[in-house]
């Protein structure tokens, strides 16, 4: 089941987003249009903008406006794929080709660039500042996450701390971004407000923790992406990290060194040490512990249906397989 098919409140509502999306691609560039329609079609399950619809009417939206602010978010995180597949160098996302292995670098770093100034386009329409300021502070804070997260490849010396940094901006903050948006436009109270926010942020830590086990544990058709691509790209993620802490000096040695050089050549060893080092359960349990503070939050929000598929959402996004 698809995480918008929890909720039938939010079915139609969800379609609505993906038509408005779709019409909203329009370019006089063909190529920008064929790429933009490639990658937002792509697959995925949208669950950003299904962030900003349920955080909206749990916190009593009537209105039609968070159809277009969820297709902002979308634009935003298809901006943010398109930039990192260039910058990682990935040829696979979601199963397909990405738009860099088809068309190149460049055409894919410009059409993301296009679907930024589209999501802002939409904005201005909006016209609510409180939601311009949270939206264009989220995009700084995930470039900034960004560029950590290049500061950081092929660096054993990465810490837990410094790797949390990384992902709370490049993928929690839009999260976040999604869930306040929502209670802005819905005119929520300050703590409901507040309460979505951390509720997105928490979910979204949580999501990428669980992303990073993935990466050791399942297989291409399963992740939609190469198996082992952090460790190919050099990244160390906390399975690797909490792996180091863990191993003996002979293991810990091959990782440091696996990180430095990236590549695959070492990967069957390092998966071997990363599941009997325990560092697999221990990145799990963060990531339930993310969960179950963002469900938490919600306390502040009163009973609703909207409230409950997000509650399940945080549990869906732990026991995930892909």
């Amino acid at each position: 089941m698809q995480p918008h098919q929890l909720n039938p409140l939010i079915e139609p509502q969800f379609d609505a987003v993906n038509d408005y999306i779709i019409n909203h691609l329009g370019s006089n560039v063909p190529l920008v249009e064929k790429i933009g329609h490639y990658i937002v079609e792509g697959g995925g399950k949208r669950l950003r903008p299904l962030l900003v619809l349920l955080a909206a009417n749990a916190c009593g939206y009537k209105g039609e406006q968070h159809i277009s602010l969820a297709a902002v978010i979308e634009f935003i995180h298809t901006a943010t794929l398109l930039h990192d597949d260039v910058v990682d160098n990935s040829d696979m996302r979601r199963g397909k080709d990405t738009a860099n292995a088809k068309w190149g670098n460049a055409p894919s770093v410009l059409v993301g660039d296009f679907l930024y100034s589209r999501s802002f386009q939409v904005m201005v329409d909006i016209g609510d500042m409180a939601i311009m300021q949270v939206i264009s502070n989220a995009t700084n804070v995930i470039a900034e996450g960004e560029v950590l997260q290049l500061l950081n490849c092929k660096n054993p010396d990465t810490t837990e701390e410094a790797y949390m940094q990384v992902i709370i901006g490049k993928t929690a903050m839009l999260f976040e971004a999604a869930t306040e948006v929502g209670a802005i436009l819905a005119g929520a109270t300050p703590e409901q407000r507040t309460a979505l926010q951390l509720y997105g942020r928490h979910l979204g830590i949580a999501f990428q923790l669980i992303d990073d086990v993935m990466d050791y544990l399942s297989s291409a058709e399963e992740m939609g992406k190469n198996v082992g691509d952090d460790l190919a790209e050099g990244k160390p993620t906390l399975p690797l990290i909490q792996a180091m802490k863990q191993a003996d000096d002979e293991g810990r040695q091959l990782i440091r060194q696996a990180i430095r050089k990236g590549g695959l050549e070492d990967l069957d060893p390092i998966m071997q040490i990363v599941t009997d080092t325990g560092a697999i359960e221990y990145t799990q349990n963060a990531a339930q512990a993310q969960a179950d503070q963002a469900i938490a939050a919600l306390s502040a929000l009163p009973d609703s249906s909207f409230k409950a598929t997000l509650e399940q959402l945080a549990h869906i996004a732990v026991k995930r397989s892909a």
